[in-house]
């Protein structure tokens, strides 16, 4: 499947990424958790594919809290999604609710429950091995930890149990690789490519975005 074919990629970048940093973070000196603290904030604008609902869009903010150890950046971020489900995921919804409705002697009833829509509002803290590379370009590999509140909602489901079924606070795991590029000594533009695993729900996801930087840059992240 592609989502797994993404996912073994990022794998592969963040290995090939941690053995290359044992060389090339020195220029990003020697930090440890002293160094953690606010130095920027940014816009990121995405789009993903999930395993039960229609493609989507999403909206989020990230900050850059410094870093933790030689060339290891924290990144925590907030990000929010909102889809409908896919019609399969439609039907088997369906197909539960009337089970649960019939009764003995009963003919099952046939149902139809229009759109579902699924939100997703996703708290991250990702934690980034990153490296310079020509250009002036700043490359990152990492993973990162997230806890998700997931709302169903929809006319035919609201107040009952297939709404329960869809409203849950859950943890997830990503794997990310991405490109930073300073457009001026303040600013940085970026793009990523993640896969995020939760427990009922798999999505590849890219996004896009511009940071403010406050402070100085760290050795090795200056603009050339």
């Amino acid at each position: 499947m592609r989502f797994r074919g993404v996912l073994t990629g990022l794998a592969t970048a963040m290995a090939l990424a941690l053995s290359v940093q044992a060389s090339a973070a020195q220029s990003l000196a020697d930090y440890d958790y002293t160094n953690l603290k606010f130095r920027g904030l940014g816009v990121e604008w995405g789009y993903l594919w999930p395993s039960r609902v229609d493609a989507t869009q999403s909206i989020g903010v990230r900050a850059d809290l410094g870093y933790l150890g030689p060339g290891v950046r924290i990144v925590p971020s907030i990000t929010y999604w909102s889809s409908h489900l896919k019609q399969g995921e439609v039907t088997k919804l369906a197909n539960r609710m009337a089970d649960f409705m019939v009764t003995q002697g009963q003919l099952r009833p046939t149902l139809d429950l229009g759109q579902i829509k699924w939100s997703d509002v996703q708290f991250t803290v990702d934690a980034q091995g990153v490296w310079r590379v020509p250009f002036g370009i700043l490359s990152y590999v990492g993973a990162g930890v997230s806890i998700h509140v997931l709302r169903g909602s929809g006319a035919a489901i609201d107040g009952t149990f297939v709404q329960d079924l869809l409203d849950e606070v859950t943890a997830g795991l990503d794997a990310h690789g991405g490109l930073e590029y300073p457009v001026a000594d303040r600013v940085r533009v970026f793009g990523q490519a993640r896969y995020e695993i939760l427990s009922h729900l798999r999505y590849a996801q890219i996004r896009l975005g511009a940071q403010v930087m406050f402070g100085q840059p760290a050795p090795g992240e200056e603009r050339r």
